[in-house]
């Protein structure tokens, strides 16, 4: 392990000091995590549907990379830009900064250094590029390989060692063409006339045909592994005795249908036309083009100049075309081979062995299995934002994967992992036979998951210390393989398999070391079968009926006590508990002294209060007005169809607090609280940013306390873990010990405290926003109560990643100070074109739970005014 605390680590050599610039006027805002997609699951199925409470990992890149649609290759600068639609821990944790184009112009220009023999690592530290002989781009790709390379070596064989030492032998110009290659989402062929580069690559045939070059491996000593629930490793997985890092058509595509895929729709349907091939779509106009191929006797358009064939096809008698047909067939294949070559022209891809190889290396220097352009960009560019962050101890484990064959593993447990999730999740309701796919992937990994529980479980007693662990066990192939466990414990289910999903549920609980963020759903599961099934499956043991079913509702209802009392279960999962809890003592007639009072926890309602208003409407032209709507004929307001859109889109108002003669448009939220303003109550329209404002300052020290693995830069925001399940339990004891501070009332001081340290340097910490000011942040402290505080910081320290999102609009507030006491109060508002989300719902849930009240505001218009 590498820990220094006063300078960075190697790795962090790049990041260097900080430069004396203006820095970028972007406002933090700290990021949500993307929520897993879901399939929609039946009221009956709640217990058993996927927990809302830990966002999925997307599939790797190395595993499955997206094939693109041709038509997006037509701009260059559009695929170079695309920004990933779930960002990295990395990321996450460094501050917002531009990381456009521009902005990467801008510093290179700014730090273009005269010298150009400078090393890379010099280069990194003070920033100095040459235009034209090194890019950002390029020094961040190799400066994550020489950084595996120097601490993880182990993990590569001679022969992938070979491709290393090949791509440093590379010129500039081609490992800067094979980066921005390497950068975009897919692993398509790409238009070498489209691929642009000109500012630095002065002529775009000499790096490709240095990519191209057919280059000798030695062979390697380690043997093709295989892993449980996998089928054929992908094709190119695996390097052979020679490779190239790109293909070239030339080589590669000989085949109308290789071709084909190539094609832009516009495109297509040119080449469709002229062969009269119909198709509603992209994927219909290729399949019938390739019918048409295979099928049509003649090409009308094909003039008879244009093959051999033709020329002596006087002399060819019918019985030959009868007895030998297949001339014809490749003449038309070849045909359209040639025509579609010459509309794409000559196109270039990464080779797949190389390809793979190179991302697996990214893998290892981000401890993530997505990167994207901004994750090689941001990291360098955010040391240019002149901004402060907090101090904290930096580093990096070099022992993250032990040996090549757990990293294999991960990678091609990652692979299946996509395969269970393509059938439960990413096609619609599973088939009788996909189920039965994912339960035969359940029980062959299975044995082997065992194992690896024992392994980590030994790791955890004699190998880690400080909470190490937490963080690292999520690139095990042991995280992966605990959530196909859990998925299949809801396919046993599904085929009434109750005893055998019981015995699953049970081993997954008694390990705690994985997915702890599912805790809750597992136990509430477990007791449900233990209340209804278990009594009929399991031997009664001398037992009459009604006592087996009796016993088994107590061992229900000790499995809820449980849950309750498990640190690693999410407050959200507690009031179903108890509710579970509160049935199955009165099933069980437990005398009410012996019965549990959950009622200081009890949910309230919220109050709904509505809010009269102008709505303003900008109307739109007459044409794209749908018969039948007038815009003054309506005698309700609120019938009048909003031209603002679909459901959902924001509607435009008049602030009631502006001055008459100048009336000012505002959104309906900043409506809401102008009302709520002349109620006496004091607010934000801040959509969860006092909540994580107020977070960053009570935890502040528990943020950037040491937990390895977690600082990999000098330039975070907060750690790694923040977004993800592990941050909770690896400062548990800390954690809860801040939290009973703040239920008991010491809240004012630690955020005085912290305002007192940092306001002058307005430190760079994830969700504090410094607009706020102190004399307000203090006051709602004091309002809120320490209970309510305390549990709204749980929340967030369990689930930061997932709870950032869903807080109410308003939050408001007003001070008694004759009585010394306050009020705290949410607002949730609602237009005709809103409706409460899933998350929204749960912090409703979590707030009214604490006691904090809420309310439902709805927004109705009075009168709707049209602007043209």
């Amino acid at each position: 392990m590498a820990l220094q605390a006063q300078s960075p680590a190697r790795h962090n050599e790049m990041l260097g000091r900080f430069l004396q610039r203006d820095s970028f006027n972007q406002k933090h805002k700290d990021g949500e995590g993307r929520p897993a997609k879901r399939r929609k699951r039946s009221s009956s199925d709640d217990v058993r549907s996927e927990p809302p409470t830990e966002s999925t990992p997307s599939t790797p890149q190395f595993g499955l990379r997206e094939i693109s649609d041709p038509d997006d290759d037509a701009n260059n600068e559009v695929l170079d830009d695309l920004e990933s639609t779930q960002r990295t821990d990395l990321e996450s944790a460094l501050p917002a900064i531009v990381t456009d184009q521009e902005a990467i112009e801008e510093y290179e220009a700014q730090r273009a250094a005269e010298n150009a023999e400078l090393g890379l690592e010099r280069r990194m530290e003070r920033a100095e590029w040459v235009k034209g002989r090194t890019s950002i781009y390029v020094d961040a790709f190799n400066l994550a390989l020489d950084t595996v390379l120097e601490e993880e070596s182990h993990l590569f064989d001679e022969a992938e060692m070979k491709v290393f030492e090949d791509w440093r032998a590379l010129t500039y110009e081609a490992q800067y063409l094979y980066v921005r290659l390497f950068l975009r989402k897919t692993s398509a062929w790409h238009r070498i006339r489209n691929l642009g580069y000109h500012s630095d690559i002065s002529n775009l045939e000499n790096p490709i045909k240095e990519l191209r070059s057919l280059r000798d491996l030695p062979e390697t000593s380690q043997e093709v592994q295989q892993t449980p629930g996998e089928l054929d490793a992908p094709e190119g997985t695996n390097l052979e005795l020679s490779f190239t890092f790109a293909d070239h058509s030339d080589e590669h595509i000989k085949t109308m249908e290789e071709a084909s895929t190539l094609l832009r729709l516009d495109e297509l349907k040119a080449v469709a036309k002229d062969v009269k091939a119909q198709g509603k779509n992209k994927k219909e106009l290729l399949a019938s083009l390739r019918r048409t191929s295979g099928n049509q006797a003649g090409l009308g358009f094909l003039k008879r100049e244009e093959t051999e064939e033709s020329v002596q096809s006087d002399n060819i008698t019918a019985e030959s075309k009868i007895r030998d047909p297949s001339p014809t067939k490749e003449n038309r294949d070849a045909h359209f081979l040639r025509k579609i070559m010459a509309e794409t022209g000559h196109c270039i891809r990464l080779t797949a062995a190389p390809l793979k190889l190179f991302e697996r290396v990214h893998l290892v220097f981000y401890r993530s299995t997505e990167w994207t352009e901004k994750s090689l960009t941001t990291i360098i560019l955010a040391r240019i934002a002149r901004r402060n962050f907090p101090e904290y101890i930096v580093s990096r484990s070099a022992n993250i994967f032990s040996s090549r064959a757990l990293l294999l593993e991960f990678e091609a447990s990652i692979r299946t992992q996509f395969r269970v999730d393509n059938i439960l999740e990413f096609n619609g309701t599973p088939s009788g036979q996909g189920l039965q796919t994912v339960l035969d992937i359940f029980e062959e990994i299975y044995p082997r998951w065992v194992v690896l529980l024992q392994e980590e479980q030994q790791k955890e007693d004699s190998v880690y210390s400080s909470g190490e662990g937490a963080y690292l066990r999520r690139l095990s192939p042991a995280w992966v393989y605990t959530r196909i466990i859990h998925k299949g414990a809801d396919v046993l289910g599904k085929f009434k398999q109750h005893k055998r999903e019981h015995e699953v549920l049970t081993e997954l609980l008694n390990q705690r070391l994985f997915h702890p963020a599912r805790r809750g759903a597992w136990y509430q599961r477990k007791a449900l079968l233990e209340e209804h099934y278990m009594s009929s499956l399991l031997p009664n043991e001398g037992r009459n009926e009604e006592g087996q079913k009796k016993h088994w509702k107590q061992i229900a209802l000790q499995t809820c006590e449980d849950g309750i009392q498990d640190n690693h279960v999410h407050i959200i999962y507690h009031y179903d508990l108890q509710k579970r809890i509160m049935k199955l003592e009165r099933a069980l007639k437990i005398a009410k002294r012996h019965q549990h009072d959950f009622g200081h926890v009890r949910l309230a309602k919220p109050v709904e209060r509505t809010f009269e208003g102008i709505r303003i409407e900008h109307s739109p032209p007459p044409s794209s007005v749908p018969k039948g709507i007038t815009f003054n004929s309506a005698k309700d307001p609120n019938n009048v169809p909003s031209t603002s859109g679909r459901r959902g889109a924001k509607t435009i108002w008049l602030d009631p607090a502006s001055p008459v003669d100048v009336p000012t448009e505002c959104s309906v939220e900043d409506m809401c609280l102008s009302n709520y303003r002349a109620l006496g109550y004091r607010g934000y329209h801040s959509e969860g940013g006092i909540l994580r404002t107020l977070f960053a300052y009570l935890f502040y020290d528990i943020l950037f306390t040491y937990v390895p693995n977690v600082f990999q830069t000098p330039y975070q925001t907060c750690p790694l873990d923040l977004h993800s399940d592990a941050f909770y339990p690896s400062r548990l004891s800390e954690a809860n010990r801040r939290l009973a501070e703040i239920s008991n009332g010491q809240g004012r001081e630690i955020l005085k405290r912290v305002w007192d340290e940092h306001h002058e340097r307005k430190t760079c910490v994830v969700g504090l926003d410094w607009s706020f000011g102190i004399d307000d942040l203090l006051e709602i402290v004091d309002s809120f109560g320490g209970e309510a505080l305390s549990t709204c910081c749980r929340v967030l320290a369990q689930e930061y990643g997932q709870r950032g999102g869903g807080v109410p609009d308003l939050f408001l507030w007003k001070r008694d100070v004759e009585q010394d006491r306050g009020e705290i109060m949410f607002a949730e508002v609602k237009s005709e074109n809103d409706r409460l989300s899933d998350t929204q719902r749960l912090w409703i849930h979590v707030l009214t739970g604490a006691g904090v009240k809420v309310e439902l505001c709805n927004a109705v218009a009075k009168e709707v005014r049209h602007v043209g």
